[in-house]
């Protein structure tokens, strides 16, 4: 297909996301379908206790729990995040994201 905007997935194919990345033991793990100047949307697999630390975005960033439960740190405030379940982190706020139990999530920034 010319000009494809996203990798990594198959078009026209019926699929679930929480297939689209393994968990890995002790491991963060990740999947790029989109980067642009404009949007970047990425699946990713935690293990157990595994995190990103804290840091700032340019962009919107907006976390769509797929599997288990997130733990997202915005400024100075926690949010235990559930699969199906979904939390906007504002551009130029410090945030975080951790994993109390394995879980897999979708990251869609906006820029």
């Amino acid at each position: 297909m010319k000009n494809k905007i996203m990798k990594n997935i198959d078009a026209s194919n019926v699929m679930a996301l929480s297939d689209l990345v393994a968990y890995q033991d002790g491991q963060v793990v990740s999947k790029t379908l989109v980067q642009n100047p404009n949007v970047s949307l990425t699946l990713f697999s935690f293990d157990q206790g595994e995190e990103i630390s804290t840091h700032a975005s340019h962009g919107d960033a907006l976390v769509y729990v797929i599997d288990g439960q997130a733990e997202v740190t915005i400024g100075n405030e926690k949010f235990l995040v559930n699969a199906g379940e979904t939390i906007l982190m504002p551009a130029e706020i410090p945030h975080a994201v951790s994993a109390p139990q394995k879980m897999k999530f979708m990251l869609t920034v906006v820029f």
